[in-house]
């Protein structure tokens, strides 16, 4: 039996409904709010995040619509 990991990002985009849902967040602020929340660790989530082709100014709604996290073999 084989124990599937979860990508990265489905850890962030979890913690990131959670914010939504405590109203913290809402679904129609930018990506870089979530900078406010992650403080020393948000250079890395910023890099992944643009590394899917996600902006800034992206909303939130947009990293929670992602069924699915892959990555380009190439």
């Amino acid at each position: 039996m084989s124990q599937q990991v979860a990508h990265p990002m489905e850890k962030l985009q979890r913690h990131v409904q959670k914010l939504v849902d405590a109203k913290l967040l809402k679904p129609t602020d930018g990506l870089w709010k979530i900078a406010l929340l992650y403080g020393d660790e948000w250079g890395y989530w910023k890099q992944e995040l643009l590394s899917f082709e996600f902006s800034m100014k992206d909303p939130v709604s947009t990293l929670l619509a992602v069924d699915t996290w892959e990555e380009d073999e190439n």
